[in-house]
């Protein structure tokens, strides 16, 4: 029964939980429209350790969103979490941000399809069935009116995630369900960063980069 400590920083959530067999022990998160993950984040391990009252050295592994998102805040869990793989000698689990959101839907749609907003009609979206399954590979896209119509004409459509309300002003299709305010989570990391943990499936710590998908663009 190891201890997971598990990091999601790619949106404006600031997220940390720790996992125990794939149970959550303890969830401390927190969003806001400004980042502030730089300021918050070590604070926030500190007292989800507190809360689930066992000390760093418990720690067996590090989970993290691996991507894509927000540049600034995957950098930012990134190198928290390596950070800690290296001083602690532990492994480093990474995990796909459109997996862990799509891990949050409650329903009996026929497909979640997550999305996270990458600028203007931009998204970041992937597409699972209603066993939790991806069978689309991730993308960076334009959205457009008829966006996702080959899965909206086979069936209805869970669409998950921050670009929910851009895609919504566009899409009428009968078939789209939006589950609205919607954010990657730590909370939904614990099962599957177990699951990887026993699996021994864990990234090289010197070099695990979080999956950016596109360049960055400052301003």
């Amino acid at each position: 029964m190891a201890m997971i400590l598990c990091i999601e920083t790619s949106t404006t959530n600031c997220s940390v939980a720790i996992a125990k067999d794939g149970e959550v022990l303890a969830l401390l998160e927190d969003n806001e429209i400004k980042y502030s993950h730089a300021e918050r984040l070590h604070h926030y391990i500190e007292q989800v350790l507190e809360k689930a009252k066992i000390k760093m050295t418990d720690v067996k592994a590090i989970a993290v969103s691996k991507g894509p998102g927000s540049y600034t805040g995957l950098r930012i869990g990134v190198s928290a979490a390596k950070g800690l793989c290296y001083a602690l000698d532990i492994p480093l689990i990474s995990i796909s941000t459109l997996q862990i959101l799509a891990l949050q839907t409650q329903t009996t749609t026929d497909f979640i399809i997550p999305m996270l907003d990458a600028r203007r009609m931009e998204v970041y979206s992937s597409v699972f069935n209603n066993k939790g399954e991806q069978i689309r590979d991730i993308k960076a896209e334009i959205l457009v009116e008829d966006s996702f119509m080959e899965y909206l004409k086979k069936g209805s459509v869970a669409f998950i995630g921050n670009a929910n309300e851009k895609f919504k002003e566009i899409c009428t299709h009968k078939n789209a369900v939006f589950l609205n305010q919607k954010l990657p989570s730590a909370r939904e990391m614990c099962i599957q960063a177990t699951s990887k943990y026993k699996k021994n499936d864990t990234e090289n710590v010197a070099y695990f980069e979080p999956y950016y998908l596109k360049d960055f663009i400052g301003g």
